[in-house]
């Protein structure tokens, strides 16, 4: 009996060591949870902009005005009521003659 009793404490003492000092047990655990906190903050940023694409493709699919937006900004695009004005900035060639 004492020789079961004495290798049931081997055996404890071997899974607290596994628990606690080995690099498979409580030691792991906190960079593991930085990581799920890490993935949580990404899935979260992600999330939001799933959110963001997904209510433009929406006022794209059911509005105009973003239709339009688009159309102007991007494609340069105006208006059938609309009047299109130009800035052209002068170059240094021509201010230099001027004065």
């Amino acid at each position: 009996m004492k020789w079961f009793a004495a290798a049931l404490s081997v055996v404890l003492l071997l899974l607290q060591y596994r628990l606690w000092i080995s690099h498979h047990g409580v030691r792991a655990l906190a960079p593991l949870e930085a990581s799920v906190a890490a993935q949580g903050a990404d899935d979260a940023r992600l999330e939001q902009r799933n959110r963001e694409l997904a209510a433009e493709v929406h006022d794209l699919k059911n509005g105009m005005t973003a239709l339009e937006e688009r159309a102007r900004s991007e494609l340069g695009m105006i208006g059938a009521n609309e009047t299109f004005y130009q800035v052209v900035p002068r170059s240094d060639q021509t201010r230099t003659a001027q004065r």
